[in-house]
């Protein structure tokens, strides 16, 4: 896939050389000349400019890019106004990163396709982690829906899963078990699985329902 990271801060960084790892074409825009030169490292290409320039940013041909995020700040300006002539250019998805909800709903309102809010997503997830020993990692899909994985009480271990009936008792669906020992990753467990110690299991569910699992209420 072809990207474009536009704005080169700790998270656009992270993010363009994450992708540029796995193998992907990536563009980064940043007006810094600095950070672009240490950029070319992990880029396919890195253009010094001002991304909000409509003009730069169609001779650059990000309109054919696959998808093209905007992680600027901390004014807000450069980003409405990139994300405005994205939009108006036919990107046909924009990920914008907003530094409030006022202004994630600007970005919303002028053509960006998904917005993003890196710090209070991450204080979300760690803040589910500290709230209870047995989550290990948390994934918001939905309002009060989420992926979660949990260390399984210790009523659970040495069941089948059939036994625990955890569909239909919690309505939470274990979607996969990571075990540690060996290690291996067994996706969509069959009913005569049988639960160790060391097992690590990947849930879903209404969060309210995995809390009661893992405290082995019902």
């Amino acid at each position: 896939m072809r990207f474009a990271v536009i704005g080169l801060g700790s998270f656009g960084g992270c993010l363009a050389k994450t992708l540029y790892d796995k193998g992907h074409e990536v563009l980064v825009i940043d007006k810094d000349s600095d950070i672009i030169d240490e950029a070319k490292d992990f880029s396919s290409q890195a253009v010094l400019m001002d991304s909000a320039d409509k003009e730069s940013l169609q001779a650059l041909g990000v309109q054919d890019m696959d998808v093209v995020v905007v992680s600027l700040g901390p004014q807000m300006e450069p980003s409405i106004l990139t994300v405005l002539y994205l939009h108006e250019l036919g990107v046909s998805r924009i990920l914008a990163k907003a530094l409030s909800a006022d202004h994630g709903k600007i970005l919303e309102a002028i053509g960006a396709t998904e917005v993003i809010y890196p710090e209070r997503d991450m204080a979300v997830r760690l803040a589910q982690r500290l709230s209870s020993r047995n989550i290990l990692e948390y994934l918001p899909l939905a309002e009060d829906i989420s992926i979660q994985e949990i260390v399984p009480p210790e009523a659970f271990i040495g069941k089948k899963l059939r036994e625990l009936d955890l569909t239909n008792r919690y309505h939470v669906q274990v979607m996969a078990v990571r075990q540690l020992v060996p290690e291996k990753l067994i996706f969509v467990p069959g009913a005569d699985f049988v639960i160790k110690d060391s097992d690590i299991l990947v849930v879903m569910g209404e969060e309210k329902n995995i809390a009661e699992l893992y405290a082995g209420k019902k």
